[in-house]
This record gives C-alpha cells, structure tokens and sequence, in this order.
C-alpha cells in the first residue's frame, strides 16, 4: 500500500513522526480486508488486537515523501498471528516492525476465523 506523507504527519523539522509508522502499517493491514469488502472485525467483540510490537526505526521519511507499506506472514497460529511489516521510500528501508495479533472473541482469546486466515495467507 502506498502513502503519501502529509504536514500532519510530521513534526516541526517536516520529518515523520514515530508513532505514525505504526499507523501507517495497521491502515495497510486494514486496507486488505477493506479490498475484499470486509472488515477486520465480525462484529462487536470481536477483532485483533495487538499483543507485542518489535519496531526498528531505520531512516527518516519527509514531508512529501511517498511511502509504501509491505506485509509479510511469518506465522500463523490458531488464535494469533506473526507478521513483518516494512516502510520503504523507493530503494530505502524506513521502518521495520514484527508484529503479533491476537484474535479475540467475547474478549478473549478464539480461534482465528477462516475467512481471515485466508486473507492473511494472501500476504
């Protein structure tokens, strides 16, 4: 998924803000599902939820900047799943996270539905 950098998304020196890398990367896992005409939850109670996030800032993106997002399954459990996300600017690796997603059901922890395991072993 592609995405432009934009003023809001900066910090006063026009350089990206930390956090929203992670924003980034959840609104491509989002967008996913968003193309199949779904969405990430089956309803009230029920969806992802993060569990760990091992995030390795690796270069700066700038205003202006287009930026795309690459998903890569690492592991998928029955109720979780394991994956690496990378920001790159054209040739150059911005940021880099694993993370695990835990599916919950009635808050706790359920078995990951078929439908979304489908869609995760499309990544």
């Amino acid at each position: 998924m592609k995405i432009r950098v934009y003023y809001e998304d900066t910090d006063l020196g026009g350089i990206v803000y930390h956090a929203n890398y992670i924003k980034y990367c959840e609104r491509a896992r989002s967008e996913v599902f968003f193309a199949q005409g779904m969405s990430p939850t089956l309803g009230e109670g029920s969806g992802f939820v993060v569990r760990t996030i091992d995030a390795n800032f690796v270069a700066t993106a700038t205003l202006g900047d287009i930026l795309e997002v690459k998903t890569v399954l690492l592991t998928l459990k029955n109720s979780s799943i394991l994956l690496l996300q990378e920001i790159w600017k054209e040739e150059t690796k911005v940021f880099s996270m694993k993370i695990t997603l835990v599916y919950l059901h009635a808050k706790k922890p359920s078995r990951i539905p078929q439908v979304f395991k489908e869609i995760f072993t499309s990544f």
